[in-house]
C-alpha cells in the first residue's frame, strides 16, 4: 500500500470521530445545562441512542454482507450513501427547539438517527481494512495510520466543540471564591449565558455543529477519491459466502474473538465513562471550570502523538504486552479524584491520553488477526469480515450505552440540578466514582480477560504462512 492510500483511508475515518468526540464530551452537559432536561431523561437519551446504534450494527452487517460488487466496490457505496443523512441528523442533534415539552423526544430522535447512521458508515469503513491488502504488515500499518487520524479527529472534535461552546458553560457568577460567598443565592445562580445575548448558547452550539458537519463531508470525499477497494483478495474462486446467521453463530463460538471482545468492551466502557463525565467532573467536582477545554485538548494531543509510539511498541514487544499501557491511567485518575490540583490535572490528562491511544489502537489492530485465524479454521467461506466488525461494534456500543445510562441515572438519583454553580456533596462523590473507581475496576477486569487471549506473535506468523499456502 502506498502512503497516500493509507493516509486517505485514515482521513476517511476522522469525521466520524470528530462528531463522536464532540458528542461524547459535551452532549451530556449540553442536555443537562443547556437543554435543561432532567438527568433521568438525559440517561434515557444517551442509553437508547447508543442502543439504537448497537442494534443497527448486526443489521448493517447483514445487509452489507448481501451487497453485490459495484464499480466503486461493495463497501464504499454504503459509506457514501449515509454521509449526507448523518450530517443532517448531527446538526439537528444540537438544535434547541422552541418548544419545551417535546425536547426529550426531539433529542432522542436525532441522537438515535445519528448513532444508527454512523454505524452504517463505521461498519463498512472498518471492514474495508481487510480489502486493502493481503499482507498483515500492510494492514497493521493502515490501522496505525487510521487510528492516528481518528485520535486526531477526536482531538479536533473536542477542541473545536470545546473552544466554540466554552462560553456557554462559564458564568462570572460561578467564578466567585466559594469561601467568600457561600450563600444559597450563589449556589443557585444559573451558569448559562443570558439568552438575550446574540451569541447565546443556541447560536454557539449551531456554529459548532455546522463546522463539524463540514469536516464530515470533506473526510468522506477524500476517502472516496483516495482509496481503491479490492474484491475480496483472500477468497478462492470456489469459495461461497457464509450465510449471515450461520456466520454470526460461528463468530460467537470463536474463542479468540470472544476473549478479545469481552476484554475491550469493558475497557471501552471505562474510556466512555471518562469521556462522558470528564467535563462534568472538572466543572462541578474539581474546581477546574475554566480549564476543562484545555484539559480535554491535552488528553487528545497526548493520544495523537503516542499512537505511532504504540505501533512501534506492539511491533517489537507484541500486542498483548502493549495492552498493559491501558492501565497507566488508573493510579493518576485516582490521584486527581483525591487531590484535585491544576498541575496534577494536566499531568493526569497527559497520561490518560497515552492510555486512551493504546485502548483505541489495540482492538482494531488485533481484530484482523482474529479474522485471519477464523479464515484458517473455515478456509472455504467468505464474506464473514463484516460480521466480525459489526458484532464487535455492537457489543462495545451496548456496553458504553449501558455505562453512560447508568452514570446519568446515578446523577439523577443523587440530586444533580442543572444550571447551578455548585452541586451537592452526593453529586460530587458520584462524579468522583465515575471518573476514578468505576473505570479502574473495568480496566483491570478487561486486562485480566485479555491474559487468556490465545493469539501470540508466533501464531500470527504461522497463520500468515498457512493462508499464503492456501492462496
Amino acid at each position: 500500500l502506498s502512503i497516500c492510500s493509507k493516509l486517505c483511508y485514515a482521513i476517511g475515518g476522522a469525521p466520524n470521530q470528530v462528531a463522536g468526540s464532540a458528542a461524547s464530551f459535551f452532549l451530556q452537559i449540553y442536555l443537562l445545562d443547556i437543554a435543561h432536561i432532567t438527568p433521568f431523561h438525559a440517561s434515557l437519551v444517551l442509553f437508547i441512542g447508543k442502543a439504537s446504534g448497537a442494534v443497527t450494527d448486526p443489521v448493517a452487517g447483514f445487509f452489507i454482507s448481501k451487497s453485490r460488487w459495484t464499480k466503486i466496490g461493495r463497501l464504499m457505496p454504503w459509506v457514501l450513501a449515509c454521509t449526507p443523512f448523518t450530517i443532517v441528523s448531527y446538526f439537528f442533534m444540537w438544535y434547541l427547539p422552541p418548544f419545551v415539552s417535546g425536547r426529550v423526544a426531539w433529542y432522542l430522535t436525532f441522537y438515535c438517527l445519528f448513532q444508527a447512521l454512523t454505524t452504517l458508515f463505521q461498519v463498512p469503513y472498518s471492514a474495508l481494512t481487510m480489502f486493502l491488502s493481503t499482507d498483515q504488515r500492510d494492514r497493521d500499518s493502515a490501522t496505525a495510520y487510521r487510528m492516528t487520524m481518528e485520535v486526531l479527529g477526536t482531538l479536533i472534535g473536542a477542541a473545536l466543540q470545546g473552544q466554540i461552546v466554552a462560553s456557554a458553560h462559564v458564568s462570572p457568577h460561578c467564578t466567585v471564591n466559594p469561601s467568600v460567598n457561600t450563600t444559597d443565592s450563589w449556589r443557585d445562580t444559573p451558569t448559562i449565558p443570558d439568552p438575550s445575548d446574540p451569541l447565546s448558547h443556541q447560536v454557539i452550539y449551531m456554529i459548532a455543529a455546522g463546522v463539524i458537519a463540514g469536516v464530515y463531508l470533506l473526510g468522506t470525499v477524500v476517502l472516496f477519491l483516495g482509496v481503491k477497494e479490492r474484491d475480496d483478495p483472500y477468497a478462492l474462486n470456489s469459495d461461497r459466502a457464509i450465510p449471515f446467521c450461520k456466520g454470526l453463530a460461528l463468530t460467537m463460538k470463536h474463542g479468540p474473538y470472544v476473549k478479545l471482545t469481552a476484554s475491550f468492551l469493558l475497557i471501552s466502557t471505562a474510556v466512555q465513562l471518562e469521556q462522558g463525565n470528564f467535563v462534568l467532573f472538572c466543572t462541578h467536582a474539581a474546581g477546574l471550570r475554566n480549564h476543562f477545554q484545555y484539559l480535554v485538548v491535552t488528553i487528545l494531543v497526548s493520544a495523537v502523538v503516542s499512537v505511532p509510539f504504540w505501533q512501534k511498541f506492539l511491533q517489537r514487544f507484541g500486542k498483548k504486552c502493549a495492552a498493559c499501557g491501558i492501565s497507566w491511567m488508573i493510579p493518576f485518575a485516582v490521584m486527581l479524584v483525591t487531590i484535585p490540583n491544576l498541575i496534577l490535572a494536566y499531568f493526569v490528562a497527559f497520561v490518560s491520553g497515552l492510555s486512551i491511544a493504546a485502548s483505541l489502537l489495540l482492538p482494531w489492530s488485533m481484530l484482523p488477526d482474529v479474522v485471519d485465524n477464523f479464515r484458517l479454521q473455515n478456509p472455504h467461506g467468505k464474506g464473514h469480515e463484516t460480521i466480525f466488525y459489526s458484532s464487535y461494534v455492537f457489543f462495545t456500543k451496548m456496553s458504553a450505552g449501558i455505562g453512560l445510562g447508568i452514570s446519568a441515572a446515578g446523577l439523577e438519583f443523587t440530586g444533580y440540578k442543572p444550571g447551578i454553580c455548585r452541586q451537592s456533596d452526593d453529586v460530587i462523590l458520584t462524579l468522583k466514582l465515575l471518573i476514578g473507581a468505576v473505570p479502574a475496576i473495568l480496566i483491570l477486569l478487561g486486562l485480566f480477560i485479555l491474559l487468556f487471549y490465545p493469539i501470540t506473535e508466533e501464531s500470527r506468523k504461522e497463520t500468515k504462512l498457512a493462508l499464503e499456502e492456501l492462496r
